[in-house]
């Protein structure tokens, strides 16, 4: 196996020192690092094949860090090692493209084998990545955690095997799907969207399997059913947590069969598609409460892709705007408009619940405001988004705020970014010990209530000392 270079990233000094004499006794090199921020800043510079990575650092959590580490120059595997041995952390970092978990305290043997595996793997994968090609069809966007999607997408678009997408509503998730579509061997056949939210519950099989001639009133003919119309092709089961838990039995039939008999029919077609399926819902609770089949998960995915929200790739925010600028201008027959700093300042502190898509809304909403300027300013934002980027420093304090136990003479006042740091601090923990209240220890809930992504809230959770075990009133 070719020398690999490994960095480590842990804030226990015994910990590093044993990992690297592992390492080297390996045959490879290694560097590490005892703080998140400098394992990013060699991360950026490139040349790491796999990255060793704690948890609790004391300047982050890598949880929340894993989409840059894993979409980094060099595009390293990551291993975590951490004494929080917790289910929901394995998951999330799963999800978000960790090669292996291992819970401290281990023995050398639990992290040289993932390690030989993850190394074997990357040379692997090098090798195939020569032949892939991926064109973005209006992906746009080039941070860490868009690329690391990317490379994802590359690769399901190589192959037919059923296919995942999670992610917030409207961070992408059918323009991905068809830019798979577009790279993979089926690009030739139809890409057929189905919006199971949209189909109702009565005429949901005629609209999938079509229906024949008098099997109800209004059936005056034969009718192709979309399932049918995707034969060659690419199926689209958009927002697929929202299809009928009646139909996912007869429709789970249907991915193993490949087969599949019109209402009123007598006779079954077949149609033999790929399945791109995509959710903004958590599936495996889901299925726990009974509102999913599980073998209808484990059949749409045998690939996954979570793309990533839109506040998780600020650096992607100012291409988005030139790109739908420019569209925008194609489609008016208008020059394209420039804008203030101010301007992209706004967007850029907006946290967007509602990702790419609220962007773009909001851009054709200030584009028509600013009628003939060829200059947008945050005056041409929609009045909710020009009120979230009112600091709070501007807020003039109350007597409350002002007079704090403790602080009794100038000289005793500490600086205002440090004071608004312990401020906020203090409101973020209370808000959290809050949320997890309500949500009842249910983290997918707690992400729907608070608008935060998995990895942030978890990383929150732990940085503020709050067990994701812990009963309502118990944080």
């Amino acid at each position: 196996m070719p020398l690999a270079k490994i960095l480590i990233i842990d804030d226990d000094l015994a910990i590093c020192e044993l990992l690297t004499v592992m390492v080297e006794e390996m045959g490879h090199r290694s560097r590490f690092v005892l703080l998140l921020r400098e394992g990013l800043r060699l991360l950026a510079e490139g040349g790491f094949d796999v990255v060793l990575l704690d948890l609790n650092l004391p300047d982050g959590h890598g949880l929340q860090a894993l989409p840059s580490i894993t979409g980094s120059s060099g595009r390293p595997e990551v291993i975590i090692i951490t004494g929080e041995g917790d289910p929901d952390g394995a998951e999330l970092a799963f999800t978000h493209g960790a090669w292996d978990f291992i819970q401290k305290p281990f023995v050398m043997k639990d992290v040289a084998l993932p390690l030989m595996r993850a190394l074997q793997f990357r040379q692997e994968k090098l090798g195939q990545a020569q032949s892939l090609t991926f064109e973005r069809q209006g992906i746009v966007g080039h941070s860490p955690a868009l690329r690391a999607a990317l490379d994802q997408a590359a690769h399901a678009a190589a192959s037919q095997a059923n296919l995942l997408i999670t992610g917030e509503t409207g961070t992408g998730k059918e323009i991905f799907a068809r830019a798979i579509h577009a790279n993979g061997s089926l690009a030739k056949g139809n890409f057929v969207v189905v919006d199971c939210s949209a189909l109702p519950e009565t005429l949901v099989e005629g609209i999938l399997f079509g229906h024949s001639k008098g099997a109800f009133t209004g059936a005056d003919s034969d009718r192709q059913g979309l399932v049918h119309q995707a034969n060659g092709g690419t199926l689209f089961l958009d927002e697929v947590g929202e299809l009928p838990l009646g139909v996912q039995k007869n429709f789970l039939r249907v991915l193993q069969e490949h087969r599949f008999r019109p209402v009123g029919g007598t006779k079954e077609q077949e149609s033999r598609f790929r399945l791109i399926a995509a959710t903004n819902r958590h599936l495996p609770g889901m299925v726990a409460e009974g509102r999913f089949r599980e073998d209808l998960l484990f059949r749409i995915q045998a690939l996954s892709i979570h793309l990533p929200p839109l506040r998780e790739r600020p650096d992607d925010i100012k291409d988005l705007v030139f790109h739908q600028l420019s569209r925008l201008a194609r489609q008016y027959h208008q020059d394209v408009k420039g804008f203030s700093p101010e301007f992209l300042d706004l967007l850029l502190a907006y946290a967007w619940p509602g990702n790419v898509r609220e962007l773009f809304n909001v851009l054709d909403s200030a584009l028509a405001a600013a009628g003939d300027f060829p200059t947008l300013y945050p005056k041409h934002m929609p009045p909710q988004l020009r009120l979230g980027g009112v600091r709070e420093d501007r807020r003039p304090a109350t007597a409350s705020e002002t007079a704090k136990p403790g602080i009794s003479h100038a000289s005793e006042l500490p600086p205002l970014r440090q004071y608004r740091a312990q401020v906020m601090e203090k409101a973020e923990g209370a808000y959290l010990k809050r949320l997890w209240e309500l949500a009842q220890g249910d983290l997918p809930r707690a992400c729907a209530i608070s608008g935060l992504s998995q990895p942030r809230l978890y990383g929150l959770l732990r940085q503020h000392r709050i067990s994701l075990k812990a009963r309502p009133g118990e944080a």
